[in-house]
Formats: C-alpha cells, structure tokens, sequence
C-alpha cells in the first residue's frame, strides 16, 4: 500500500533536462512556460475588470487563483510531480467555482471572462 501512496501523493514523473536533447522535453517545458504567461494575463484583465467595474472583492480572490494556476504552470515546467498534479486539479476546481458565481452574479452578459 505505501507503494501506491507515493504514487498517488509523492511521485515524480517527469523533470526538465536540457542536457537530455529530447525535443519532447524543450517542448513540454517551453509549453508550461508560455501556459503559465497565459494565467498571468487571464488574471490581469480579471484584475483590470475588478478595478474598473468593482462589482465584488471575490474577483480578487478569481484573479489569485489565476495567478496560482500560472504559478503550478511555471513549476511543472521544471518537474511533474503527483502532489503538484493534485494541486493543479484543487485550484482548477475552485477557479471553476469562483468563475461560476462572479459571471452568473455580476456579469451575465459577458460571454468570455
């Protein structure tokens, strides 16, 4: 069974070597890096909405879960591991949360973020 926990909680599966000379591996680390300047943006132009409109302070909290998101992005560009898969799959979870309640409360119309 303590096979299995580290498995499922400590495992690592993949680390960045750029010694390695795989393309798959440049590729797969320049991908979360680019991935990650993506959540940074999706949390400024949260941040931005909130200073503009200032509907609710929870978009506060919508942009830091983006910018946590990016931050396990930026992470796994280095290592893969179990733990960090579990925590991407948490703030995955409470962006979806936090997104549902902020659009559908105080901006229905809007279609994208």
């Amino acid at each position: 069974m303590s096979e299995t926990l580290e498995i499922i909680f400590v495992r690592t599966c993949w680390q960045y070597t750029p010694e390695d000379g795989q393309w798959f591996t440049a590729a797969y680390h320049w991908f979360n890096i680019a991935e990650g300047c993506a959540w940074v943006a999706c949390a400024s132009l949260v941040f931005r909405r909130f200073q503009t409109h200032r509907k609710s302070p929870s978009e506060i909290c919508y942009a830091i879960a983006f910018l946590a998101f990016a931050v396990t992005d930026f992470a796994e560009a280095w290592e893969q591991s179990s733990w960090l898969i579990w925590l991407k799959l948490l703030n995955l979870i409470v962006l979806f949360q936090l997104r549902r309640t902020i659009m559908s409360r105080y901006y229905p119309a809007a279609k994208l973020y």
